[in-house]
């Protein structure tokens, strides 16, 4: 069951909005991400379904985080399904995340009360997603979408709130596109995550560049 209700998970993501996107098969590996990442500032962290035993690393960072993060909201990527998504939720993910809208998916977590925010790539997406309560969309894939994408949806939809996941880069001038268009918050994942960095378990690199990453935002 999730351990942080959605109110305060959208809360979480307005306060200190970057949500790093992250998996790894190293439960080591993953732990030493998620611990580099709280320490830098950030509070909503996505591990990825994108692996064999993808769930059991989870389950063991969900773990995790209860003992030792218990104000990190941890949630689950790349969802595809209803059945997925259930599985997540059983392993008690805060929030659940999706590169396509599901209504199946929407239904589920609408019954248990928990955040989700999937992709959306139009404003047909992002309305229908509104209509089965989603509060917060992911705005995917951001390096085809652009900028002027984000910005464009302050006429129609000004009400909407879009999270950006895809062609973020953690530098300011590339943060200030964003923001200065309208985005709520980001998603980074291999930006923030070297495969060199990774190998050498160097997660006090991973820390500094989060951490500079917070920085810059909160200034924005």
């Amino acid at each position: 069951m999730a351990r942080i209700p959605r109110l305060n998970v959208y809360q979480t993501i307005r306060q200190v909005p970057l949500v790093p996107v992250f998996y790894h098969p190293n439960p080591d590996v993953c732990a030493g991400v998620v611990g580099a990442c709280y320490r830098a500032g950030v509070r909503a962290f996505e591990f990825t379904n994108r692996g064999d035993f993808a769930h059991e690393r989870f389950a063991d960072l969900s773990r995790l985080c209860a003992r030792d993060y218990p104000d990190l909201a941890l949630g689950a990527g790349t969802i595809l399904d209803a059945p997925t998504a259930a599985l997540y939720l059983q392993l008690g993910a805060d929030f659940i995340v999706g590169p396509t809208f599901s209504e199946e998916v929407a239904r589920t977590c609408n019954r248990r009360k928990v955040a989700y925010m999937p992709g959306c790539a139009t404003l047909t997406e992002i309305t229908t997603a509104h209509e089965w309560g989603v509060e917060v969309v992911k705005v995917f894939p951001g390096e085809v979408l652009g900028p002027n994408f984000i910005k464009s949806l302050r006429g129609p939809l000004p009400f909407a709130s879009a999270m950006v996941t895809g062609g973020v880069e953690p530098n300011r001038e590339s943060l200030s596109r964003w923001f200065g268009a309208g985005a709520i918050a980001v998603g980074m994942g291999s930006q923030l995550f070297p495969g060199d960095v990774l190998a050498n378990q160097a997660f006090d690199k991973i820390e500094e560049t989060v951490r500079d990453v917070v920085r810059i935002i909160a200034e924005l």
